[in-house]
């Protein structure tokens, strides 16, 4: 995930959306690119380095619940819509890991990151 530390008035739960953002979208990334899902211990590590780069921590199993509920996005994203849908919407997820760019469905994504975050009990 290459963008801006996430700003130090972020709230906890801020963060949590943010990072299952982020996961899905590297995650939906990794899949159109590669074919292949990351595991929830990768999307853990991937938490971890993101979250350091901004000088914040999560236990792990906090980071291992993010990292599940961004799967589960993600998957649900690839599996309802055709392949050339999901590439565009993969690469709007990952434009919109710069908070200077704006996106409908990045926006509409987010808040399916926050249902996801409050059905899980982590927000």
């Amino acid at each position: 995930m290459q963008h801006d530390p996430i700003p130090a008035g972020t709230s906890e739960r801020g963060l949590r959306v943010a990072l299952i953002f982020a996961l899905a979208a590297e995650r939906l990334s990794t899949f159109y690119e590669h074919g292949q899902w990351l595991t929830e211990a990768q999307g853990a590590t991937l938490a971890a380095e993101w979250l350091a780069r901004s000088r914040r921590q999560l236990p792990l199993e906090v980071r291992r619940a993010l990292s599940a509920a961004s799967d589960t996005l993600a998957r649900q994203v690839q599996g309802s819509v055709s392949r050339e849908a999901g590439l565009y919407i993969a690469h709007e997820m990952m434009e919109a890991l710069d908070p200077r760019y704006e996106s409908d469905i990045a926006k509409s994504l987010m808040e399916e990151c926050e249902r996801l975050l409050d059905s899980a009990g982590e927000g």
